[in-house]
């Protein structure tokens, strides 16, 4: 085995014949997995701190993460704009309310060259294993190429949405059309005139069946469970607002603040009176009411389980997209793929010519396929077999100075995830630089604050309306909660807004 030396980007490198990996050697101070908002971030605070000597590492050609892979036709956040970006990168000229993937893509890409980070970014370079070097308190890190690469720390920005789920449909190898999801689009395929299937009716596929339905020759929507959907107050932003925030900052600072607390006082019927939702249902059905006529497609649309259980969506096209001619909605699960279609559970076959899946992604299984091991060869997906779980999201006991952004239970369902990736990346720094100034080794979050974090964490989700009977990717199999945080942001940014070094097992150098 070959070792190679990693110097900072710029400097030369060179390759041992020997795995020499003591503490001496150059080596990253930090490796962080993952080019998205989280690893951007994490990289743009470690320069800021004075932090060089570090990789990031990203499988795709370019930064962006979810917002790089997820351009499929409509692709927008559901987060108004102006808190969908960094508290300390404003962008005064958002086009709309609610941005289009486009303009996030190029949001990131900006902060990637405007803090510098380009030459961090190693692309083409996909984890395939880290293993946790007791000794020499090291993280050992291969990737898919070959390459082997050393840090005292570990990152990952990999998320929740990054491993696209497709469900393993009987017969589906046999099928002899294009298949894809939504997350990886093909847009060498042409949609026009094809009999298309789409299976999933979320976040995604009320986003991307109104902008082909026009297009496709037929198109026949599998849905298992409606979704429940309100109105997209969505507009243009006006050329004197985004003149008022560029020259004057303050005035977006306060909009910002503004629908940070409107979108967390929406968290009040999330956790803790979900009574509080029957508002957001009377909004919900009065819209579903507006924009479907006919009485038996409105039945087939209205969701039987409580607003808020599963994600809420937003869109004004969706339902007029169902109500065109050449869409079928089948409100049916799938018994069957065949070369040239789909059987219904009805019995029914459906002839196609492509399937596009929306079916979500891998939320509370985030990490695989990489592995890790963490001290005496323990490995996380053994650790993890009953779900996910970290001390904060952040910390995982027996995997020293590894942390993890977007971790377990730091997911939101009303709020902009970028404050919850800043508060991470935040308490992550003041770690690093203790474990970077030399008089420490490792730190390891202990077994029982853990063990008592989560616990304390699932007998809050009793009373939230998570809880409330639905089966959603917000849970594991077994009805685990390991996606979501379970209260108002400013709870958790408070909680993690300095470490509490006494929950560390601390290794002294």
């Amino acid at each position: 085995m070959t070792y190679a030396v990693m110097q900072p980007p710029g400097a030369c490198s060179q390759r041992m014949t020997k795995p020499d990996v003591s503490p001496t050697n150059s080596v990253y101070d930090v490796a962080i997995i993952g080019a998205g908002f989280s690893g951007i971030c994490m990289g743009i605070k470690l320069r800021e701190a004075g932090i060089s000597n570090f990789v990031i590492m990203e499988r795709a050609e370019d930064a962006g993460g979810t917002w790089r892979a997820n351009d499929y036709p409509g692709c927008a956040c559901d987060i108004p704009s102006h808190l969908y970006s960094f508290s300390f990168e404003p962008k005064a000229d958002w086009s709309c309310l609610f941005p289009r993937q486009p303009e996030i893509q190029d949001y990131l890409l900006h902060c990637v060259q405007k803090y510098g980070l380009r030459a961090y970014i190693r692309m083409h370079t996909n984890l395939d294993q880290a293993v946790y070097d007791d000794a020499n308190n090291l993280w050992r890190l291969s990737s898919s190429d070959g390459e082997t690469f050393f840090a005292r720390a570990l990152v990952s920005g990999m998320g929740g949405l990054s491993r696209p789920a497709i469900p393993a449909l009987p017969g589906l190898d046999t099928f002899e059309g294009t298949t894809f999801h939504s997350a990886q689009w093909n847009h060498d395929y042409d949609l026009g005139g094809k009999k298309v299937a789409v299976i999933g009716t979320g976040a995604s596929a009320i986003q991307f069946v109104p902008q082909i339905v026009d297009a496709v020759g037929q198109l026949v929507l599998f849905q298992r469970t409606p979704p429940w959907i309100v109105p997209r107050p969505d507009r243009r932003i006006f050329g004197w607002e985004k003149w008022l925030y560029r020259h004057f900052p303050l005035t977006q600072r306060l909009f910002r603040t503004f629908i940070y607390w409107r979108q967390e006082v929406r968290g009040i019927g999330f956790t803790i009176s979900p009574k509080l939702m029957q508002k957001a249902t009377k909004i919900a059905l009065q819209h579903l009411q507006k924009s479907v006529a006919d009485p038996g497609l409105r039945q087939d649309l209205t969701p039987d389980y409580t607003i808020g259980c599963k994600r809420i969506l937003i869109s004004n096209d969706y339902y007029p997209a169902l109500q065109e001619d050449n869409l079928t909605l089948v409100r049916s699960g799938i018994r069957q793929i065949t070369r040239d279609g789909i059987i219904d559970d009805h019995g029914h076959h459906h002839s196609v010519d492509a399937i596009i899946f929306g079916t979500g992604f891998h939320a509370t299984d985030p990490l695989k396929p990489t592995r890790i091991f963490g001290l005496g060869g323990r490995e996380l997906a053994d650790d993890w077999k009953q779900g996910p779980e970290a001390f904060l999201g952040i910390s995982v006991n027996g995997y020293p100075n590894m942390f993890l952004l977007m971790g377990p239970n730091t997911g939101l369902g009303h709020n902009s995830m970028i404050f919850m990736i800043e508060a991470q990346v935040r308490y992550t720094l003041r770690i690093l630089q203790r474990l970077l100034s030399g008089r420490v080794a490792a730190y390891d979050v202990k077994a029982g604050d853990q063990a008592a974090f989560n616990k304390d964490l699932q007998d809050t989700f009793a009373g939230t309306v998570w809880a409330s009977g639905c089966d959603s990717w917000y849970q594991t199999a077994a009805g685990r909660q390991t996606v979501l945080w379970p209260g108002f942001t400013f709870s958790y940014w408070f909680r993690t807004r300095r470490p509490d070094l006494s929950h560390y097992t601390v290794t002294e150098r």
